[in-house]
């Protein structure tokens, strides 16, 4: 069905017509000109992200159902990280006339599935036309307590740097899907082509033939053995896991941030607003085994993805030097260095001791 069939609000009727509040701060939510929220006893959090076709995502080889959930857990992502409770989201959207209701619909699905997930509740959003394809923008509102309120800003001197997870396979499933899709092209071109030469010589067999079988060509990727760097790039979990078990393990962390633009990115943002320095250990960063088989497969350093691939959505934080066996004790964290004095530099050290400066070469959106 065309979107424009029922209009702006037909479509957002059709979204949201069995929402069910989850919330006590969720006062009011789809149906009017604001949402109503309350949060008498809290702290408000507000996060938002902007995902675009062709720089945030490709449709060749991510679904809308994935992309729906994707775009509400990578924004539920942010309050985890400061150490806060997510409770609704608003999603705005802006598409061109290729999409369907039905395609939206499926959107939502994933969207749904992300929230229900966390207890999140949906109450509001926008949408629009587009000129050059699918545009998403989700605002994230959250709530947590003053006091236990986690900034990038607190990390001290001893304190012990930490992560979620592995890293580096996100950005491995990337590298996968391009590849996989650039060898689909190159096929269909290649049958282009030989169709464009049978039509030179006026070859009417040969071309029938060749169009018969670009019409039924169907790509079969190789994804064996590669399934969880797929899982990792396009099933996207944020990790209120990772924040439950520090809370019940009586550990505020001093600083901390989600892995969204790669770890070498992120640490030098906790050391440049904390103003401190900090030592990281190659031995130390958590890599699974697909992510370095994949990463020798393709001629590619492997600590290099784990610094730098980003899309992770892991947790970056510092603790006190006095939680260190509490911390050893959590499943799922990995303890990879520790912050220094500023005057000492963000520092790498490799597996044979060698030194270097970290250096930010994570993603940047707007190159």
């Amino acid at each position: 069905m065309e979107i424009a069939k029922i209009g702006e609000f037909g479509l957002i009727d059709r979204l949201t017509k069995d929402l069910e509040i989850k919330n006590k701060s969720t006062r009011y939510s789809v149906g009017d000109d604001c949402a109503v929220l309350s949060y008498p006893d809290k702290e408000v959090l507000v996060t938002t992200d902007m995902l675009m076709e062709g720089v945030h995502f490709d449709l060749t080889y991510i679904d809308l159902k994935h992309l729906g959930y994707k775009s509400a857990m990578v924004n539920i992502s942010d309050v985890f990280a400061m150490n806060g409770t997510p409770r609704q989201i608003t999603v705005s959207l802006a598409l061109s006339k290729r999409f369907t209701v039905e395609d939206i619909e499926e959107f939502y699905s994933g969207l749904r599935l992300a929230c229900d997930k966390w207890g999140v509740d949906i109450v509001g959003g926008d949408t629009t036309s587009s000129y050059t394809g699918l545009a998403i923008s989700i605002t994230c509102i959250g709530e947590a307590r003053s006091e236990d309120i986690v900034y990038r800003n607190g990390a001290k001197n001893t304190d012990l740097v930490c992560v979620s997870g592995d890293l580096g396979a996100a950005y491995m499933g990337l590298q996968l899907l391009e590849r996989e899709k650039s060898v689909y092209y190159q096929q269909v071109n290649d049958l282009q082509k030989k169709i464009a030469e049978a039509k030179a010589i006026g070859d009417t067999a040969k071309l029938a033939a060749l169009n018969s079988q670009l019409s039924t060509f169907e790509f079969q990727p190789d994804f064996s053995g590669k399934e969880y760097l797929l899982q990792r790039q396009l099933q996207t979990e944020a990790r209120g896991d990772i924040v439950e078990k520090l809370r019940e393990a009586g550990i505020r962390p001093t600083a901390m941030m989600d892995i969204s633009d790669g770890l070498s990115s992120e640490l030098l943002h906790i050391c440049k607003q904390s103003g401190v320095g900090c030592r990281i250990y190659e031995k130390n960063i958590p890599i699974d085994y697909q992510t370095a088989v994949m990463a020798e497969e393709m001629d590619m350093n492997v600590t290099t993805c784990a610094l730098n691939g980003g899309e992770d959505y892991e947790l970056l934080f510092t603790v006190p030097i006095g939680d260190h066996e509490k911390i050893e004790q959590i499943e799922g964290v990995k303890l990879i260095g520790h912050i220094t004095e500023s005057k000492f530099g963000t520092i790498l050290v490799t597996r044979d001791n060698q030194e270097f400066e970290l250096k930010a070469q994570g993603w940047n959106p707007l190159q």
